[in-house]
């Protein structure tokens, strides 16, 4: 807390000098993007959540430029220093963790074209961490009757549609060996479709023989 008053100040001392504004935004970009870094490093904040908390503790009440949030790609960056740097072999056997089950549910619906996505994948995964699975089949119905012939209690819920921001997709959530687990359910159109999202950027997820290879590489698929 003592660092980022600091932070605050220098940044409030360096726009009273009238320093060149694109200076200023970089620095307030990189200030906010440690800030939010930490929320979710830490207590398992979303990154939307997470960004607009610490443009407020660091900015108080005034209005944010959009210039100045910084996107999530360094958010991002910044939770990999901090995870390397305060969290370290805990957060690697948690991620490791995490993989292995993901592993074993995708192999569970393999018939449904299964892919891990999320932090996860992208190996940010923490403490607060679920596991995000995209499943493209027919009907989320046949998804549904699967975790009911398994025996299996499940939420339903909708995420927003990866290519498509006008639209939800219905998502089911379960326990599986104490850890939650969300199913995105697609139609079959969509993985036919690419993997681009409503920005064009590509769509960071797995399937099961490209998570197979992740364990494999750290000697841990055993």
């Amino acid at each position: 807390m003592l660092l980022l008053a600091r932070a605050h100040f220098l940044i409030l001392a360096l726009l009273s000098m009238n320093i060149n504004y694109p200076s200023d935004a970089e620095l307030l970009r990189a200030e906010i993007a440690a800030a939010a870094a930490r929320m979710i490093a830490e207590d398992g904040a979303d990154y939307g959540t997470a960004k607009r908390k610490a443009a407020r503790l660091i900015l108080g009440n005034q209005r944010v430029r959009g210039d100045v949030l910084p996107d999530n790609a360094q958010i991002e960056a910044e939770v990999r220093e901090y995870q390397a740097l305060f969290q370290g072999d805990e957060q690697s056997q948690r991620l490791l963790h995490l993989r292995r089950l993901a592993l074993e549910v995708m192999e569970k619906f393999e018939d449904f074209a299964p892919y891990v996505t999320g932090a996860v994948l992208n190996g940010t995964a923490s403490e607060h961490s679920d596991i995000h699975l995209h499943l493209f089949a027919e009907s989320s119905k046949d998804v549904a009757v699967f975790l009911l012939n398994a025996g299996m209690d499940y939420e339903v819920s909708e995420t927003p549609h990866f290519r498509r921001p006008d639209r939800s997709v219905e998502t089911l959530s379960f326990f599986w060996k104490h850890e939650i687990v969300h199913l995105a359910i697609y139609e079959q159109d969509d993985l036919r479709g690419g993997a681009r999202s409503s920005s064009g950027k590509r769509i960071e997820r797995a399937d099961i023989a490209a998570l197979r290879n992740l364990l494999a590489e750290t000697g841990s698929d055993d």
